[in-house]
């Protein structure tokens, strides 16, 4: 698998700022990866990849230069979300910008919060008029300002509000105490208590007091990458979904802030096994995921267990179509707001294979257990839902066409590869 995306920004993110050259392997090839990695390399970091292990030659909290350029994020929100808290806190100016998916994300989530600190940050205004979007323009702190501790209470769980919120503090005068509705995924708190860094964790309550007694900094380390359970998403449901199916993947992050689709699966009654295989950077557990093809039942699912599977879902509503029944997916309104709007645009490749489903202003109900046909696809250059259209693709009767299957390569280059391997019955066409 690839190495998991988000464990990857934030290997990169603390090895530039450490204070010496870390080591990090498993690091995804993906292009979200990469652009949080040129990001760095435009602020003066030098990063290099030799025999799969990426060395990171930090420049210290406050080593980072000014960018001759604009930061390019890419496709890659959560390089624009993190280094937006960053970038915040230097005593230089900065803009990001991304591709037309990218631009048209909202970013007033973190922008908000972070000019309640005293940060010098702007959108750019979009479609809806009470919401900001990319481009992104940090402005220096002068001389003499810093920015302010914070008291946050986040109205919508997320873990790039959250990190961006805790890498500003870093640079802060005072503390930064946050809470969640729900606890998001916990990367950056788990990389930051094992660098050193002054945190305390209670549910999803989460405080950083650079006040405390700290060097301002950590040493260098050699970390590994678990793979991204995201990606192991679609392989391990092709085996749930295909007769005569099972795969196993090796050293999965199974954080249990990222397990919510391993729950689901055996709530509805697949085959999944687990077994622990140690421990990853930031002291990530790690396990080898085995599914086996088996009877889905259908399902109800919302509330926490769709923070933490939140980008498992468009395959999750692949295999609902194979399920007896109605599946209905609720609390996924964040959906609206990825890539791509990734509840109706399921609705429109569930559709197009025949299936029957109703969407909903949170999710959406599916009707599973009826035969498929081929179908011809637009991804809406989001890559978890071409992967998802794969899936029923594997299924339906004749041959289905995804358009714009490239936007795979953001998260899981090999991904055609990695099915043909398994013995899909798939192919690229440039």
């Amino acid at each position: 698998m690839p190495g998991d995306k988000s464990i990857g920004h934030r290997s990169l993110i603390f090895g530039a700022l450490g204070r010496g050259m870390s080591r990090i392997t498993g690091l995804s090839e993906g292009l979200d990866n990469a652009a949080t990695r040129q990001a760095f390399c435009s602020m003066g970091v030098t990063i290099e990849s030799t025999d799969e292990v990426t060395s990171v030659h930090g420049v210290g909290l406050h080593g980072l230069r000014m960018p001759s350029d604009v930061v390019d994020c890419g496709n890659s929100g959560t390089t624009m979300r993190l280094l937006a808290g960053l970038l915040s806190g230097q005593r230089f100016g900065t803009r990001m910008v991304g591709d037309e998916s990218l631009t048209r994300r909202p970013m007033g989530r973190i922008i908000k919060p972070l000019r309640a600190r005293g940060a010098h940050i702007a959108g750019t205004a979009g479609p809806k008029p009470d919401e900001l979007y990319p481009p992104i323009s940090i402005a220096p702190l002068i001389e003499g300002e810093a920015l302010k501790g914070i008291e946050y209470a986040m109205p919508v769980a997320s873990a790039q509000v959250k990190s961006a919120l805790l890498l500003s503090g870093l640079y802060a005068s005072g503390p930064t105490a946050l809470e969640e509705p729900v606890l998001s995924r916990d990367h950056t708190e788990r990389m930051m208590l094992a660098l050193g860094v002054p945190l305390q964790t209670a549910g999803a309550s989460v405080l950083l007091d650079p006040n405390v007694d700290w060097d301002a900094g950590w040493e260098p380390f050699e970390w590994h990458v678990p793979g991204d359970p995201s990606s192991a998403a679609f392989p391990l449901l092709a085996a749930a979904m295909v007769p005569g199916s099972q795969v196993s993947v090796e050293d999965v992050c199974v954080n249990p802030t990222r397990t919510g689709l391993i729950d689901w699966l055996r709530l509805v009654g697949a085959n999944v096994t687990h077994r622990p295989s140690g421990h990853g950077a930031g002291d990530e557990p790690m396990a080898e995921l085995t599914v086996a093809h088996g009877p889905i039942r259908a399902s109800v699912a919302g509330g926490e267990l769709i923070v933490r599977m939140i980008d498992e879902i468009p395959a999750v509503c692949a295999l609902a179509a194979v399920a007896n029944g109605q599946t209905e997916i609720r609390d996924a309104a964040e959906l609206r707001v990825k890539e791509s709007d990734r509840i109706a645009t399921m609705a429109e490749v569930l559709g197009a294979f025949g299936v029957p489903c109703e969407e909903l202003p949170d999710g959406i109900v599916i009707t599973g257990g009826g035969a498929l046909h081929g179908a011809h696809i637009e991804s809406r250059g989001d890559h978890r839902i071409a992967m998802s259209a794969a899936l029923l693709g594997m299924l339906a009767e004749g041959e289905s066409v995804i358009d714009g299957a490239e936007a795979v390569d953001t998260s899981f280059p090999g991904f055609v590869s990695l099915l043909r391997s398994l013995g899909a019955d798939i192919s690229e066409e440039t």
